[in-house]
């Protein structure tokens, strides 16, 4: 038995660890993470198994991450450190854990995508669960220091770490030539933007309405359930909306001139699972700069921040760096570099492990 349990928001393929082996996708953060923590991985098929009829009640009454979380709870003696993947499971499992009669618990690590939303708050505010839960781990400065201004948490308790990206998945040099070529359809330039979380689909369709190139916007996501706002629009004949594996998106950036992220206004980290391919991919990313998304893309350096919502504005910022090929090739090379520095899995599990080692050794 491992010291440290990691939930899986999900269920785990049963064929993932081959399909990595294979270069047939990126390797999944859970993967990277129990190996390195020498964590136990519990997902909605095991919880299925280990929650007993009192999970599957709740399952019933709040669904699968309130299941997952009852398991973490019921094995919660058989571990040092409880690291859950988000505050789906980690709310609850911080309310059991508060104010369940016991007298000892583990360390509770969670990962806080966005904690800046009305139930969450309430929910934070009127139990009063951020006792329970040891360290908020982030990926936005902005949700950084909204939980420490809000509930009065120490700093070291919120720590930001920047995101990650498989930089062996995608490599430059693992894109294959020809099927990046035949996305190069007629030789025009070809920018791309892709996903779906919060997208501003609009603006950049009306962008580059009328220019003489090639837009392809990859509007899916594998966790999303944003709805796709190129619904409604008016498509120019210059944009193709397409859903891509991850396998052909990496071939997408590797033909691409560069990835365009137009963002809605919101306070976390939309779209960074998507900026970091492309500058894994050596591709310079043009960002909306909203205040969740500041900490990737470094402004003139590995890209452009421009303010959300203006079409005109995108549009001379596109031109301009078409005719620029130099200088979008040194941001997609700074790009990589900063990735490999900071950002990629190894980066990202390494950090995270030094703060789980410590609790173990406590």
């Amino acid at each position: 038995m491992n010291e440290v349990l990691l939930t899986v928001s999900g269920q785990i393929d049963p064929h993932v660890e081959d399909q990595v082996k294979c270069g047939d996708r990126p390797e999944p953060d859970y993967l990277r993470m129990a190996r390195v923590f020498h964590a136990d991985l519990v997902d909605y098929k095991a919880a299925k198994i280990k929650s007993g009829a009192i999970g599957k009640i709740l399952e019933i009454i709040g669904g699968k991450n309130l299941s997952l979380a009852w398991t973490c709870y019921l094995l919660r003696h058989k571990y040092r450190v409880i690291f859950t993947d988000g505050e789906q499971v980690g709310i609850p499992l911080a309310f059991l854990l508060k104010y369940a009669n016991h007298r000892s618990r583990p360390f509770h690590f969670m990962i806080s995508h966005i904690l800046s939303v009305g139930k969450k708050m309430i929910l934070l505010d009127q139990l009063g669960l951020c006792s329970h839960i040891d360290i908020f781990f982030v990926y936005s400065s902005w949700q950084k220091s909204f939980i420490e201004n809000r509930w009065k948490i120490s700093s070291n308790r919120v720590v930001y770490t920047p995101f990650m990206v498989d930089t062996d998945f995608f490599s430059p040099e693992q894109a294959h030539s020809e099927i990046a070529m035949n996305l190069a359809w007629n030789g025009k330039p070809l920018i791309c933007a892709v996903g779906l979380e919060f997208r501003d689909y609009p603006t950049l369709i009306e962008a580059v309405r009328g220019m003489d190139i090639q837009v392809v916007i990859a509007a899916a996501s594998p966790w999303s359930k944003r709805r796709d706002s190129t619904q409604g629009q008016q498509i120019p004949e210059n944009v193709t909306i397409q859903r891509f594996t991850q396998y052909e998106l990496r071939d997408l950036y590797a033909a691409s001139n560069f990835l365009v992220m137009p963002l809605y206004p919101v306070n976390f980290q939309a779209g960074v699972t998507a900026i970091l391919e492309a500058m894994s991919m050596g591709k310079a990313v043009v960002c909306s700069r909203i205040p969740g998304q500041t900490d990737v893309v470094v402004d003139n350096e590995t890209g452009v921040y421009i303010s959300p919502g203006d079409s005109s504005i995108l549009r001379e910022v596109i031109k301009n760096l078409l005719n620029q090929p130099f200088t979008i090739e040194k941001m997609g090379y700074s790009g990589r570099e900063r990735v490999l520095n900071v950002m990629s899995l190894d980066c990202y599990v390494n950090r995270l492990n030094n703060y789980v080692q410590a609790a173990i050794k406590v």
